[in-house]
């Protein structure tokens, strides 16, 4: 890499860094001080003694002595010395590992401090390979303060946290991953960084706008080559060196110069496509499209997920008041287009304009989910739908999503419909968590169905507790749904188009699609508590939510049935 500490062999390092904000940096190993020499354009550069596990800083004019910003380990926490990390040390044992196609994908999102850390989640891929998941998606790993986070406030992104394992024992995760044909993918956060242990600014104003700001500060400045090339290199790294198959890149709504996002892209594209399949998904809460036809396989489709849990559970509030008007005509376009908003006003953003056109990207450009970290994490006490949503309608809305051609993302917990809370947790100190925790009761306190003083403390242990999933409970209808998607849905996947949709009652859908092999898919859906009239969909039923589910031209509250109608 350009950035950070690259271990050289005989026992020697060498050490490169970015800050123009600074005239005179130090390099300090285990005590020994060593300038370091700068060259143009603000770096500095120097080669020292220093074997895996060996301790720097870097210390500044000013004699205060930080991290490395491309640490590729810590040896404590986020404010103390950074390791020297000898990437190749890990000998794989699945070398040959390829990948799999992104229509085979099936995402399993988890967070790994609340699973054990990486070995936890190591030791329960046999029962997510039973269960039918193809890809494991991490919550952001990049270190950040304390010992427990949401992975959103990481200050280090190129370091692996270091309560959930060394860089050799994430590597053994994924390798063993691979072994049972498991995806890898990780979530990466390139719109900001924490606000606890970020020194960035102290090496590199530069890294920052002073005239964009985000939810989180100052936005992050794309503009700058340096800066463009260090998240470049962030998701090459974690693809090449961790050999992770895809990345997730959390709200990029929120970075500035969208440009960098498509050549990003086409890097990775030429830098790995050719040896291995390797995919990119976002979350775009613009509803931005063109990057699924520049690079990107994937996206979030909050849409669909908005609609779907306004006819799940009732809620209006916030953002949901933009679903609760026509849901099942905006559930029908969300499956058959894509996006609901497509340049649509948004009465929700004071009647803007969000989206763009979408309807000729097939339907794995995609991701669709009924929960996810966010949906549950950002609620006011981390509630899930088996705790809020008629069991029926749940089930029925569960089918239509794990046999839809869009791809689908479980969120822990959910194969065994959890009632455990996934709740909003961190592990700051003074006086950063009490803003915190002041603020999470502030934002929640103008809803009426609740006081702001009951909302968790972000920062109590109890609250991350709480947030671990129990080990038990019924997936069996998930393994059902995902084996059959896997038998009849998957194969045909590659190449499908929506045909048509239609809107059968108040909360009832039937959307068709032909799928690659010329045969249709045909969902009928109705998760409201009245019957829907529906005509003959035509093909042989493949599933059904319960034994009355459709008949006598009904499809029966609360109920999905699922058709297939062979090629000509």
């Amino acid at each position: 890499m350009r950035f950070g500490a690259t271990y050289l062999g005989n026992g020697r390092t060498h050490f490169r860094l970015w800050a123009p904000g600074q005239k005179k940096i130090d390099l300090d190993i285990d005590g020994r001080r060593i300038p370091m020499a700068p060259r143009a354009k603000g770096w500095f550069e120097a080669e020292a003694e220093a074997a895996p596990g060996a301790a720097y800083l870097y210390r500044l004019e000013s004699g205060q002595a930080l991290p490395d910003p491309a640490s590729r380990g810590q040896a404590d926490d986020v404010h103390g010395p950074s390791l020297v990390v000898d990437p190749n040390a890990y000998r794989w044992r699945h070398p040959e590992w390829r990948g799999r196609p992104w229509h085979e994908t099936v995402l399993y999102e988890l967070h790994p401090g609340t699973c054990g850390g990486f070995a936890g989640v190591q030791a329960d891929l046999d029962r997510l390979a039973g269960l039918g998941v193809t890809a494991i998606e991490l919550m952001p790993i990049s270190d950040f303060p304390g010992a427990r986070n949401w992975g959103y406030d990481g200050v280090l992104p190129f370091a692996p946290e270091r309560s959930y394992g060394t860089p050799d024992s994430l590597k053994a995760l994924i390798d063993a991953a691979h072994e049972r044909g498991l995806m890898m993918f990780l979530d990466v956060v390139y719109n900001h960084f924490g606000p606890d242990g970020n020194y960035l600014g102290a090496y590199a104003p530069q890294f920052f706008r002073e005239d964009v700001h985000t939810p989180w500060g100052a936005a992050i400045d794309f503009r700058q080559p340096p800066v463009r090339r260090f998240f470049i290199e962030n998701a090459l790294y974690w693809l090449a060196e961790y050999r992770f198959d895809g990345l997730r890149l959390d709200a990029v709504h929120a970075i500035a110069d969208q440009t960098w996002l498509d050549e990003m892209a086409a890097e990775v594209r030429a830098t790995l496509g050719r040896e291995r399949q390797v995919h990119l998904v976002l979350e775009h809460d613009d509803n931005e499209a063109d990057h699924l036809r520049h690079g990107y396989d994937g996206q979030w489709n909050d849409d669909a997920h908005h609609v779907l849990h306004v006819m799940l559970t009732g809620e209006s509030d916030g953002y949901y008041s933009d679903f609760a008007q026509a849901p099942a005509r905006q559930l029908a376009r969300a499956l058959a287009e894509g996006f609901i908003f497509q340049g649509d006003p948004s009465p929700y953003r004071n009647g803007k304009a969000r989206g763009t056109l979408s309807a000729d990207l097939p339907p794995t450009a995609f991701v669709l989910f009924l929960q996810n970290h966010d949906q549950i994490g950002n609620r006011p006490f981390g509630d899930r739908l088996t705790t809020v949503a008629d069991p029926a309608a749940l089930k029925a809305a569960i089918a239509l999503q794990l046999l839809s051609p869009n791809i689908p993302l479980i969120f822990m917990g959910e194969e065994r419909m959890s009632r455990t809370p996934f709740q909003f947790f961190t592990d700051y100190r003074g006086d950063l968590a009490i803003a915190v925790r002041e603020g999470r009761r502030r934002e929640f306190a103008r809803f009426t169905r609740f006081g702001g003083e009951d909302i968790p403390d972000p920062n109590a242990r109890e609250t991350f507790d709480r947030s671990r999933v129990a080990p038990t409970g019924d997936d069996r209808l998930y393994r059902t749904l995902l084996a059959l998607r896997h038998d009849a849905i998957v194969p045909r996947l590659a190449g499908a188009r929506t045909l048509d949709s239609q809107v059968l009652g108040p909360a009832a859908v039937l959307v068709r699609w032909r799928m690659g092999d010329g045969a249709i898919l045909a969902i009928a859906a109705n998760l409201g508590a009245e019957p829907a009239a529906i005509g003959a969909p035509g093909g042989t039923l493949i599933f059904m939510t319960s034994d009355n589910a459709i008949g006598g031209g009904v499809l029966a509250a609360r109920s999905t049935a699922v058709f297939l109608e062979s090629p000509p």
